[in-house]
């Protein structure tokens, strides 16, 4: 199994301290030669992309959807409109990349990252495909994101459930992604930052093998990110590891308003 650190960050919002904390794993799964998945954990920014692509075409695509938006937290700079520069900039990556020929080629893309306007700092869930992110507050877990994908617009449609979509023959194939053509900007939600607060960002090899009652399950059994994360990935690999499985944990330990100081990593 991979190996996860927890790391921590204090922050100040809504007139509040809080103590971030956060741990992310990928993992090639049982039935995968290679792992098509990438991942970036460190403070502001928290994002999962899962590739696809002949050869080495999705590992390429998600890797340097990382990279370009790894670059924004070096320099502090990260905001919608420099996500989206720095996606534009995949895009010729993509296209340049003499092992992306097929046209198939691209990745997902999904996550958080803290947003400050007007001296207020909240959430931005942000996504492109069907990787997702998840909310568990009070107890009720909740889907952040919509997937931008065939059977998500049947559900939506009224056409299929949601229950017929876990089998339906188009479950893999989505309607939007970053590759090697014009780049569609992602879709953002926003979510103010509340204490307890705990995300899970994931590729569909999560969720391909655990239910949102089972994630929910795992949060609940462990409080700790990183124990969370190992435990999520044992119970997809248990039950199958189809496809490469990838997940982050952020959560939102407790409120530092009454302490000396936030913590850092």
């Amino acid at each position: 199994m991979a190996e996860t650190t927890t790391k921590t960050h204090g922050i100040t919002a809504a007139q509040q301290r809080f103590r971030l904390s956060w741990a992310g794993v990928t993992d090639v799964g049982l039935r995968r030669d290679t792992n098509q998945d990438s991942f970036f954990a460190e403070y502001p920014l928290f994002i999962v992309a899962d590739g696809m692509g002949g050869h080495a075409g999705g590992e390429i695509a998600s890797q340097r959807t990382v990279a370009r938006l790894e670059e924004l937290v070096g320099a502090d700079d990260v905001n919608r409109s420099a996500i989206e520069g720095a996606l534009e900039l995949v895009v010729g990556d993509i296209a340049a990349h003499p092992e992306t020929t097929d046209e198939g080629t691209g990745t997902t893309l999904t996550g958080l990252f803290l947003e400050s306007v007007d001296d207020e700092t909240h959430w931005v869930a942000l996504n492109i495909g069907d990787s997702r992110v998840y909310l568990l507050r009070d107890d009720r877990i909740v889907q952040v994101t919509t997937d931008h994908s065939v059977v998500q617009e049947l559900i939506a449609a009224g056409k299929i459930s949601p229950e017929e979509a876990e089998g339906h023959p188009y479950s893999n194939v989505i309607t939007r992604a970053v590759g090697a053509s014009e780049l569609t900007a992602p879709d953002y939600v926003t979510i103010d930052v509340r204490a307890g607060d705990r995300f899970v960002i994931c590729s569909d090899g999560l969720t391909k093998e655990l239910t949102d009652y089972g994630i929910q399950h795992f949060l609940k059994e462990n409080a700790d990110a990183g124990a969370a994360v190992d435990a999520m990935l044992a119970a997809a690999l248990e039950n199958g590891g189809r496809d490469n499985v990838t997940l982050v944990i952020v959560q939102v330990d407790d409120d530092l308003s009454s302490t000396d100081g936030p913590a850092q990593a």
